[in-house]
């Protein structure tokens, strides 16, 4: 099974940076993953409220 390039304590900041109100486009270009990705992870981890 391969490997991710995050921690799930990275995906969780990541998540949360879009939360705070910056794009999805540019959260997901600054850290050079899909927004595909990016919702899965979304799905993955809870929607509002991640790492509260």
């Amino acid at each position: 099974m391969k490997r991710s390039r995050f921690s799930d304590e990275q995906i969780i900041v990541i998540l949360q940076e879009q939360e705070s109100g910056q794009r999805t486009a540019d959260v997901c270009r600054r850290h050079g993953i899909s927004q595909g990705a990016f919702y899965k992870w979304k799905s993955k981890y809870g929607g509002p409220g991640v790492g509260c």
